[in-house]
């Protein structure tokens, strides 16, 4: 049967002061009313019940999750103790999953995407796990067409065609190589070639396979993963997750097993493919995004919550009903106010957020983090 695994682990740095360590930008709605996380669940309602929904996060936001996801069982919402990127956390729901159904296919996404139309994810996930059924062995991801030559993406660049788009099905590809986020030179080549595809970390697999893949590429992130499913009904089994997950080296699956799979020690060779999906896609990466996903008044601002503005143009403006914003002779800025901090920023140097957030970290500012 199809399992969906959502990770939301990520703290979501770029989004504040919206976005907090106990409140991070995937229990937040920036497009509409629903949370980016219940957004992610309600994509796959059709064809994944929740019984069959994973979530995959740290520990101080299960119980924030479980409140705003009620359809996902509270065992279902799987707690890292800390942070170790993206392999473990899939190894960690595979071993997990195969518990409970050995021939089960994962359904890999992150949280915290906005995908246009709603119902196309689930359709092409759908495709794509008739397409592993026909070959177990298969590693599946999805490639977004670029519409610019972003920088802050990875790439996949495609091979050899497997099955042509057709009315109903997307296209499929060999991989050939992934690619690392590049400059702005490179990445405009990766654009006017048109056979690269932003690399969207959406994956579609046999649980066991990627276990295989970890087991031959990662063992010894296996053996800590191993001991952890060994004890997963035993009184000591908090102990031993925590022990044996800190133990694991940070990894991306990207690096442990993805890249690995198309060297010329990969057995079997030729099995990662790529999906040419049928839908808008952004990662939401920093409040860039929310202009791109929202519509913009005719100055060109986005506004979320009440505000007055005068010759103010190309701005994005979040508060809430109960707090005024009032701006005025500014352009290209980012403004945002919660009750405890507010961002007053240019909008192309959104970077710096990250710079902000180390300095109120040394003056000990916890509480606003």
């Amino acid at each position: 049967m199809l399992h969906a695994v959502i990770m939301a682990g990520g703290s979501g740095t770029r989004f504040w002061p919206a976005s907090r360590a106990d409140w991070p930008k995937q229990l937040l709605a920036f497009v509409g009313s629903r949370t980016m996380i219940q957004a992610t669940v309600d994509r796959m309602a059709g064809l994944v019940p929740g019984e069959r929904t994973w979530v995959l996060t740290n520990r101080r936001l299960t119980g924030a999750i479980a409140e705003q996801l009620p359809q996902v069982g509270p065992e279902q919402i799987l707690s890292e103790p800390c942070k170790r990127d993206t392999a473990p956390c899939i190894g960690l729901a595979a071993l997990e999953i195969v518990r409970h159904d050995p021939a089960a296919v994962m359904a890999v996404m992150p949280a915290d995407h906005v995908i246009r139309p709603e119902p196309a994810l689930a359709k092409t996930i759908e495709f794509a796990a008739r397409f592993v059924a026909e070959d177990p062995e298969r590693i599946v991801t999805f490639g977004i067409k670029p519409t610019y030559a972003a920088q802050s993406f990875g790439y996949i660049e495609r091979g050899a065609p497997l099955a042509a788009a057709t009315a109903t099905e997307p296209a499929v590809y060999r991989v050939a190589q992934f690619r690392e986020k590049p400059k702005a030179e490179v990445a405009q080549q990766y654009l006017d070639r048109g056979n690269c595809y932003w690399n969207s970390g959406i994956f579609v697999w046999r649980a066991q396979t990627i276990l295989d893949a970890l087991s031959r590429y990662q063992p010894e992130m296996m053996v800590h993963l191993n001991r952890i499913a060994a004890a997963r009904d035993q009184p000591d089994y908090q102990a031993v997750l925590e022990r044996e997950f800190a133990a694991i080296r940070p990894i991306s699956i990207d690096y442990a097993v993805m890249e690995k799979a198309l060297g010329a020690d990969a057995k079997p060779a030729g099995k990662v493919v790529v999906v040419e999906v049928p839908f808008e896609w952004d990662d939401v990466g920093s409040w860039q995004a929310i202009g791109r996903l929202n519509a913009a008044d005719k100055q060109g601002n986005v506004i979320q919550g009440r505000h007055v503005g005068l010759a103010t143009t190309n701005t994005i403006v979040r508060t809430d009903d109960k707090h005024l914003v009032v701006t005025m002779g500014i352009k290209d800025c980012i403004v945002v106010h919660t009750p405890e901090s507010t961002l007053v920023a240019n909008k192309h140097d959104e970077e710096s957020i990250r710079e902000l957030i180390k300095l109120i970290e040394e003056r000990g500012w916890h509480e606003y983090l």
